[in-house]
């Protein structure tokens, strides 16, 4: 499988930019496992940490699905790797597959997308049950691009432990 990334724009309006480098976040995540066999993914990076990058495709896939279709849409659903409502149980890939963990993130970012879409603008606001408050949608872009960059540092560092490979 290979990925696409397209570098986000230079200039233009909020919305736009914000949807650009969400999407060249996410695209740079699953670069990062381009090439990697299973095992390779769910390779960890230092035990007893559970952290691998197919935890990471897990994790984002909650991430998308909570802040998305659970606080803008309001959706009262259960997460995806937990029905206990346990965030850390998708750090546990050790029997996940990629087909799984990517159908099921690809499947929450095709959410956000129409959620984001479909929204009026990016003062929507929606109800954040942990933090006790409301929240934008402009903050929940916002949110993910960082939750999105964080992650696709330690994604750097895993695929590096895995065969050499760096950058991008």
């Amino acid at each position: 499988m290979t990925t696409e990334r397209i570098d986000p724009p230079l200039t233009g309006g909020e919305r736009e930019m914000l949807r650009a480098f969400l999407d060249y976040h996410r695209s740079t995540l699953a670069l990062k496992c381009d090439g990697l066999s299973d095992d390779e993914l769910r390779r960890q990076s230092s035990p007893p940490s559970t952290l691998s990058l197919l935890a990471l495709v897990r994790h984002m896939a909650e991430v998308e699905r909570q802040w998305f279709r659970r606080v803008i849409d309001g959706q009262d659903l259960p997460l995806v790797w937990s029905a206990k409502g346990d965030f850390q149980e998708a750090y546990d890939a050790s029997a996940s597959t990629r087909a799984e963990a990517f159908a099921a993130w690809r499947r929450e970012v095709e959410h956000s997308r129409r959620i984001e879409r479909e929204a009026e603008s990016l003062d929507v606001v929606g109800h954040n049950a942990r933090w006790g408050t409301d929240v934008s949608l402009r903050l929940v872009m916002l949110h993910l691009i960082h939750e999105y960059a964080r992650h696709n540092g330690h994604a750097d560092f895993l695929r590096e432990a895995i065969d050499g490979t760096v950058g991008a």
